[in-house]
């Protein structure tokens, strides 16, 4: 497998109501690429959610009394923290400054994805898309490749952040190569890789953090469109999960 990872440079601005899969394809023709339909795009949380206008302001936001108690706790905004248990399903964990929260998607993660950086306007705050996997679909069928939505996440007994899937279009969430024979003959049981969160921890290499650059080609990646995939699919069941 020759797999090719590149920035894609020339995204400009992301506001709501840009027509987000135009300036992808434009950016990527400037970047000397032009998409191909077994291409995969990462693209970033922050800029699907700029675009389908997913930013509250904190100006705009009382706080309930909760809200205030809980943001005592953590040493946050408590305008901040409002937001947050807006668009969570349970706080799972509260610790010194950590705010773990479940998200209506059924997402764990700090702050129920609720993002203050690479965003315009005084005390501005982006919230994760309302449906990321449609989102992801959508801008395939527009773009005519395969589409991931990245945001990055902490993980469990591990430290340090990685770029995972959110939301996928065409792409197949896992490689299952359950049923298969190793090279010494031994039948493999339990390896579900999950593809998606690969590239797109490949991809978050590749973008960066602090260079503006939203998206990142992906090609070489040996897979079948699917219209059966989601990010949703990755997400353990509660009745699986070991650490509950």
């Amino acid at each position: 497998m020759n797999l090719q990872i590149v920035a894609v440079q020339h995204v400009p601005e992301i506001r709501p109501g840009t027509n987000l899969s135009e300036c992808l394809r434009e950016a990527v023709h400037r970047s000397g690429w032009n998409l191909q339909p077994r291409d995969i795009l990462a693209v970033t949380q922050k800029a699907v959610s700029k675009a389908e206008g997913r930013i509250s302001r904190l100006g705009d936001v009382v706080p309930s009394a909760y809200s205030v108690s809980i943001a005592r706790r953590v040493s946050k905004d408590p305008r901040l923290v409002e937001i947050i248990l807006r668009e969570s399903r349970r706080i799972v964990r509260l610790r010194g400054e950590v705010l773990i929260c479940e998200t209506h998607h059924g997402f764990i993660c700090a702050n129920a994805g609720v993002d203050e950086s690479n965003v315009e306007g005084e005390e501005s705050v982006t919230l994760l898309p309302k449906d990321p996997d449609r989102s992801a679909r959508i801008l395939a069928r527009e773009l005519g490749c395969g589409v991931i939505i990245t945001d990055t996440f902490g993980r469990v007994w591990r430290d340090g952040l990685l770029d995972a899937a959110i939301g996928i279009g065409r792409v197949p969430a896992f490689l299952d190569f359950r049923g298969q024979t190793d090279p010494y003959g031994h039948r493999l049981r339990v390896t579900l890789l999950a593809a998606a969160d690969a590239l797109s921890a490949a991809a978050g290499l590749a973008m960066g953090k602090t260079a503006g650059t939203p998206a990142a080609l992906i090609r070489g990646f040996d897979w079948e469109a699917t219209d059966d995939t989601s990010a949703a699919a990755m997400l353990r069941p509660a009745e699986r999960d070991l650490f509950l």
